[in-house]
């Protein structure tokens, strides 16, 4: 099956009514020509940082399988089809977001499912892929470690695209397997693996839970079984998939939804 679907081409002037009626947009995505979010306070965001690490992975997927975890307007969506990915799902919470990607597949002509669906949820989807792309998700979960092994566990077979705001420190200290429980100075040092807490608000969003630095963001996909491959851009990991052993104190995550095992 083709992965073009059969479209009709608005006046620039009817599609630029359309893209208004579905703001705010926060992925300035370039449909036919016009610009979705022109205005965006990071440039023309996301492309600027796709472009940046855009060469750190295939540029033919192959057919290969793509889920996009917190999709937005579908930007990385419709890229990793634009690569020759076959089937590819966005999943998403906002609706807002989701009817915006599902509108720029239909002006593009691109075939992507896009799904209302929660890191929670993805045991449900029963299915694992070649590539998951889980950027700019993690610090607005309330529970950042267990949504990566969830991913782990259920979705990933492969390849992790992953990218996270870090604030704090960029120096990796070494970090002993066991310390002494009297030996408190360590968890001091600046380049300690650390995630901050935002109790309340942080950059007027209350939606920003957690903030991990360079070393907390690095020990977590570790731990959660994904071996670092490469880090292409500042905040973003290119990281491969790993078989972990169940730890002396059970399984890795807990399942608020449990599919049937993906082998």
């Amino acid at each position: 099956m083709s992965s073009i679907q059969l479209h009709v081409e608005e006046p620039t002037s009817v599609l630029k009514t359309r893209i208004i009626a579905l703001g705010p947009w926060f992925q300035n995505l370039c449909l036919n020509g016009v610009q979705t979010a022109p205005n965006h306070f990071l440039g023309d965001y996301p492309r600027v940082k796709y472009e940046r690490f855009s060469a750190a992975f295939p540029s033919n997927l192959d057919g290969r399988s793509v889920l996009d975890i917190g999709c937005n307007a579908g930007f990385y969506s419709l890229e990793m089809k634009r690569r020759g990915a076959g089937r590819v799902l966005g999943v998403d919470t906002d609706d807002h977001y989701l009817d915006q990607a599902r509108f720029a597949a239909q002006v593009t002509g691109i075939n992507v499912e896009f799904r209302r669906m929660s890191v929670w949820d993805l045991a449900d989807l029963e299915e694992r892929f070649d590539l998951v792309i889980f950027m700019g998700v993690l610090y607005h979960l309330r529970h950042p470690l267990l949504a990566l092994d969830l991913i782990h566990s259920h979705v990933a077979r492969k390849l992790l695209l992953f990218q996270s705001m870090q604030r704090g420190s960029r120096e990796i200290t070494h970090v002993e397997p066991d310390y002494d429980f009297n030996d408190e100075f360590h968890f001091d040092y600046p380049a300690y693996p650390k995630m901050h807490f935002i109790e309340h608000r942080y950059s007027h969003d209350e939606t920003n839970w957690w903030v991990p630095n360079r070393a907390c963001v690095e020990a977590m996909l570790r731990s959660s079984g994904f071996i670092i491959e490469s880090q292409p851009e500042e905040e973003v990991y290119i990281c491969r998939w790993n078989r972990v052993s169940r730890p002396p104190d059970g399984p890795h995550c807990v399942y608020p939804s449990r599919g049937r095992s993906i082998p």
